[in-house]
């Protein structure tokens, strides 16, 4: 069965921003690993049989082997077939001799087998002793010479070896032009074959004949409805197909595939072949729905006709995987991808070249996402397999050297990548010859290298020779055409050559949309570029309605992707995004500010971008949890088993691995964890259906009267004017958004300055109050931040009493009640009401709520020695470790050189104090403030937990038997002597809080320790505030547009409304005085922000120690700031 064969030069990388590289090249698969009808293994044994019919036992017994050895490989069960064919071969050597003509018949069905199973230095001994059997007992102008000739040939095309293969196919086509006559079908045959391997070699004008002269034959000897006339008309609508002559490819494909349901029934898999060549080809024209439809019908046919688990069904969902890769449905296309790749694996053996298919295929995707170092060893590993398998100089090792090399150009690892071009080209020039496509290919890729290089006089020649060469094969209108044409464009743009690079792009996009569609991402970065040309041309009204146009295709795969992926790939997608981000903002604050319309671009990007990833995944999860069918359940436990187990390899590692071996059950865990979230995302993902992208005008609605939303971004300006060098230093920027629909925009300045502005101001502020001079530094501190971050809007501000503010980056660590309107003036706290935003998407969903009806939980003073009273946890360790207990004044943050907590007395009465303010509250001390008591609670309405809280750099790889390995993250006075420990990636990892049992933490299920990463797991959908009561839980890694990832967003994740966290280590006394007047007021009816304002104006008013901000701006509050319900 042919399930159909890929475009002749794959697809070019797209230029998607000036400098940056784009797509990666698809692997250009030889037929046979597309899934290519095998040559006929029964043809010869047919010949055979006839000749022997009186044949002994053991004969009888040979061909029986044979006939059972056929069928197990028609099925796919290539490894059951392989033991029957050799006994076959051995017990006709043994009762015929050597040079028998049955003998030749198992040497060519072993060949065969040997060749589908990509074994193809073991096949071509086999074929050509069979060959030199059937010439020495037929001769050399017999049909079956023909036959063998016909083998060989199609061995060494599948390697690449094409110069071998030709005079082979037309020494068999000239043999049955001899012996059978002109128009016999197995003259049709030959001519196909030859005319597939010109075909493979871009030899598009020589191929084409030799497909009609075949389909006349064929017509003319087998009548109109024959099956071999659809084979014929299927495979020259492929070859048209390649060369983008789409009109002339559809209605034979549509024939071909009237023909086979006619005379083979629905259900045959050449019908499955027919669809899904059809398919491919609605799919190049992004005829997307269509093309899904037909794919998935192929799909189910060769389920139901050769099972799960045959090669051919592993063909079958690399295609549609394509498809959804071409659609930017990234996370089906992985799930299908990593079917396809086991059923290989499989079926065929490790190091078969169809293996490395689904690998590259993997590589693609991952690449498309960001998911560069994923993407690399899977290239590295299909590279291998080529080189082993195929040769070093066969044309798909060459598509695998230039991927890996646009991959090493993405990462900026530009040395590496050139020679792998080089490489390449040099391949497909000498295998395929100057004016193949795939020359193209290499020729446009080089020069996009040289291109970032700014080796701009090297890559031009280079983008006009791949240009004419894909016009003279492909044809004008050819999606690669088009993206030649950008890219020569983009790198006329970077010389200022504004006149050529305008009818490039705009030939460019007209074609893109022609071919692919509207919807197309190929169409939204031409517009993007185009974007670019009409900003430097100062053609804003052009300019903004091209970048509009590009951001909201974009916005439409952004959609739909967050939706399906684990945060990770969440996060590695978003990523490729930023670029048009970027633009969008730099576009209005540095060329257009007084633009109505680019005002309203560059914000309405910012509430649609920022903080997506965190709503896609609280989306996901709170669907999922509302429709938990058992397979999900099933998924969500494993899920869960696993982040636990990461949890405690992290900070109870075993002490006899080696570095090596514990990096290894790292990743391994990871991967394992990511691979379940997005199955998990996948199950729920319908909720996409229902999101609508944001508009200004539904956001203003939301915001409270005499309010402004304050989207803080930082940003990297994009100079269109220079595009050599067009991205600036990073800078940051404020929008406001008013309720009547104003909109005011300001630039801060360079981040560098305001980020060293908020390190100065934060560190001071954890001083505390320890001297006149101490309150100096913070004074000219607060005013420095202030001067750069608040003055500037200042102005805008005016009779507002309520401040709503989406932080962005290091923004994110700061009390902004601290600032000062003026040099010894108020506080922020004392003229405004301040909310925190993870961005102003939020207040869209403030009112989606199901209040919890449970009791509050307070969990206070854990016993970090023993968990659950009862079951005190057996030593990690027998070594000693140094005791910490005792340093100091009792702060909730302490040093901590090996990660021991000693106990918290004062937040038992704490616990005790805000009970008597909340009915019902259930109280959980020492032993029972354990991890896995409240992994078992769902979603009280208010969750008080008041423990010691941890934030870990991501230190360098160390040996795992020592818990010290661990650097802590105090606050900026902390000793920084603590050894190098463990890397951890996951920022959900690196911090938690430390409950019962954590200084004596095992590696079972109750670890007390609970990651942020599990604590995401917890279901508070309903709970309405979650109160941090520990040091540095506000804390966590900084990711631009996304705000903290720690334990404030793991908390979000779980569903919580509100979180009150901690900046930095407070004294015991403090923190309880706070928490007790805090509760009073939310319990009296104030709001939970009202409530929490209210108790630091009355520390400030009552002038004691508690009114310096050290005490009273250490909690600030994110989320619904209204009261509760």
């Amino acid at each position: 069965m042919r399930l159909g064969r890929p475009a002749a030069g794959g697809m070019l990388a797209v230029l998607l921003s000036a400098g940056s590289p784009g797509q990666l090249l698809p692997v250009r698969a030889t037929p046979q690993q597309q899934g290519t009808t095998q040559p006929e293994i029964g043809q010869l044994d047919e010949h055979s049989q006839i000749l022997d019919e009186d044949s002994s036992p053991l004969l009888q017994r040979a061909d029986e082997l044979s006939a059972q050895a056929i069928e197990l490989f028609q099925q796919g069960r290539y490894s059951e077939a392989e033991p029957l064919f050799l006994d076959a071969l051995v017990i006709r050597r043994e009762q015929l001799g050597d040079r028998h003509l049955d003998v030749a018949t198992s040497l060519h069905n072993l060949a065969v087998l040997y060749h589908a199973q990509g074994r193809y230095s073991e096949a071509e001994p086999l074929h050509l002793e069979a060959l030199a059997i059937v010439r020495e007992q037929l001769g050399e102008r017999h049909p079956h010479m023909a036959t063998s000739l016909h083998r060989l040939a199609s061995l060494y095309q599948a390697q690449g070896r094409y110069s071998e293969a030709e005079p082979l196919y037309l020494d068999a086509l000239a043999i049955g032009h001899e012996q059978l006559g002109e128009h016999h079908p197995d003259v049709a045959i030959s001519l196909n074959s030859l005319a597939e391997l010109y075909q493979d070699q871009g030899r598009y004008s020589e191929a084409e004949p030799l497909f009609l002269d075949a389909l006349v034959i064929r017509r003319e000897q087998l009548g109109e409805g024959h099956p071999d006339v659809a084979t014929s008309l299927n495979s020259l609508a492929e070859l048209f197909r390649d060369q983008g002559r789409y009109s002339e490819a559809e209605p034979l494909l549509l024939e071909a595939l009237v023909i086979r349901r006619e005379q083979l029934g629905e259900g045959h898999p050449d019908v499955a072949t027919s669809l899904n060549s059809l398919a491919r080809l609605y799919q190049a024209q992004g005829r997307y729905s269509e093309a899904e439809s037909l794919h998935l019908e192929a799909l189910a046919i060769v389920r139901e006709q050769l099972g799960e688990r045959h090669p051919d069904m592993a063909t079958s969902l690399n295609n549609l995987a394509g498809l959804y890769q071409d659609q930017g449905r990234y996370s089906e296309a992985e799930s299908l991808h990593l079917d396809a790749l086991a059923i290989r694996r499989e079926q065929l053996g490790e190091g078969h070249p169809d293996v490395a298919t689904s690998l590259n295929s993997l590589a693609l995707l991952y690449k498309a996402q960001g998911r560069y170092s994923e993407a690399e060893p899977l290239l590295l590993e299909a590279l291998a397999i080529g080189h082993e398998q195929l040769g070093e100089r066969h044309p798909n090792v060459a598509t695998r050297l230039s991927n890996l090399a646009l991959l090493y150009q993405t990462q900026g690892r530009y040395s590496e990548a050139e020679p792998l071009y080089l490489n390449a080209l040099a391949i497909v020039r000498e295998q395929l010859g100057e004016r193949h496509p795939s020359v193209a290919t290499s020729l446009h890729n080089l020069a996009l290298l040289y291109q970032t290089q700014g080796r701009y006089s090297e890559a031009e020649p280079l983008y006009l020779e791949a240009l004419a060469i894909f016009r003279e094969q492909l044809g004008e209108r050819h999606p690669d055409v088009a993206t030649s044409l950008n890219n020569l464009a983009s790198l006329y743009l970077i010389q200022g050559r504004y006149s050529e690079a305008e009818p490039l792009y705009l030939n460019a996009l007209a074609i893109f949309r022609e071919q692919l569609g509207e919807g197309h991402p190929s169409v939204a970065i031409s517009l993007n570029h185009l974007a670019g040309l009409y900003e430097v041309k100062g053609n804003l009204p052009q300019a903004i309605r091209s970048l509009q146009a590009g951001l909201a295709i974009e916005e439409q795969h952004l959609e739909l992707n967050l939706a399906t992926l684990a945060e990770a790939q969440r996060q590695a997608y978003a990523a490729t995004l930023m670029g048009s981000t970027n633009s969008a903002i730099s576009l209005h604050l540095q060329i257009a500010p007084d633009n109505p319309e680019a005002t309203k671009l560059a914000l309405t990007t910012l509430l649609r971008r920022k903080g997506r990833l965190l709503e896609s995944g609280l989306n996901s999860l709170q669907v999922l949890r509302q429709n938990l069918t058992p397979e999900a359940q099933a998924m969500l436990d494993q899920l869960t088993a696993k982040r636990q187990a990461l949890a405690a390899l992290v900070y109870n590692p075993p002490t006899t691995l080696t570095t090596a071996q514990y990096q290894a059950q790292l990743m391994q865990l990871e991967q394992d964890a990511n691979q379940l979230e997005a199955a998990l995302a996948r199950s729920s993902a319908r909720y996409q259906a229902e999101s609508t992208p944001v508009e200004i005008a539904t956001l203003q609605e939301q915001i409270p009267a005499h309010g402004v939303l304050v989207e803080y971004i930082r940003y990297r300006p994009y100079d269109a004017t220079n595009p050599a060098n067009s991205w600036g230093a990073p800078r940051y920027a404020a929008y406001l958004l008013f309720p009547d629909g104003r909109v005011e925009a300001v630039d801060l300045g360079e981040a560098a300055a305001i980020d060293a502005a908020v390190n100065a101001f934060s560190r001071e502020l954890r001083q505390g109050a320890l001297s006149v001079s101490s309150l100096t530094s913070l004074e000219a501190a607060t005013r420095n931040l202030q001067s750069r971050i608040f003055d500037p809007i200042a102005p805008y501000l005016t009779d507002l009493e309520h401040l709503l503010i989406s932080p962005d980056s290091e923004l994110n660590r700061i009390p902004f009640e601290a600032l000062q309107t003026e040099a010894g003036g108020d506080y922020l706290v004392q003229r405004y009401q301040i909310s925190y935003l993870n961005s102003g998407r939020d207040l869209l969903t403030l009112d989606v709520t199901e209040p919890s009806t449970t009791p509050a939980l307070i969990l206070a003073n854990p016993d970090y020695d023993t968990a659950d009273s009862a079951v005190p946890i057996a030593q990690a360790s027998s070594t000693s470790q140094p005791d910490t207990r005792s340093l100091g004044d009792n702060r909730r943050s302490i040093e901590l050189q090996d990660l021991e907590f000693g106990p918290l007395p004062g937040t038992a009465t704490e616990a005790e104090a805000i009970a008597d303010v909340l009915p019902n509250a259930t109280i959980l001390t020492e032993a029972q403030a354990s991890e896995n008591i409240l992994k078992t609670v769902a979603a009280p309405r208010i969750l008080h937990i008041a423990t010691h809280g941890f934030f870990l750099e991501n230190a360098n790889p160390s040996s795992p038997g020592s818990r010290s390995g661990l650097a802590v993250v105090l606050d900026e006075n902390a000793p920084t002597s603590a050894p190098m420990g463990v890397a951890v990636e996951n920022p959900l990892l690196r911090s938690g809080l430390a409950l019962a049992g954590f200084n004596a933490r095992s590696s079972g299920d109750e670890d007390g320790v609970l990651t942020a990463l599990e604590a995401a797991n917890l279901n508070l959908f309903g709970t309405q505030l979650v109160v941090l009561s520990a040091c540095d839980t506000g804390l966590g890694d900084i990711a631009n547009g996304e705000g903290i990832y720690g334990l404030r967003r793991a908390f979000t994740l779980a569903g919580a409304e509100t979180q009150l966290m901690s900046l930095w280590l407070v004294s015991d006394d403090g923190t309880s005085d706070l928490m007790a007047r805090y509760y009073d007021k939310l319990t009296s009816g104030m709001g939970r922000g009202e409530a929490l304002r209210e108790t630091q104006l009355e520390m400030i008013r009552e002038g004691e120690r508690y009114s310096h901000p050290y005490y009273w701006a250490s909690f600030i509050l994110a989320g619904d700031w209204r009261p509760l319900e």
